[in-house]
């Protein structure tokens, strides 16, 4: 998942909005590592 995507679905969260920018950004990197983990254990 790109951080474009990542971004885009985490903006759907109000709570989002809540955070300073560097929360969002550890958030955000986060989401990506999770995603990648689960699709890597999928296969």
């Amino acid at each position: 998942m790109s951080i474009r995507e990542a971004i885009r679905i985490l903006m759907l969260s109000p709570i989002y909005f809540e955070m300073s920018p560097t929360e969002r950004r550890d958030l955000v990197k986060e989401y990506c590592r999770t995603a990648k983990d689960i699709r890597s254990t999928s296969n």
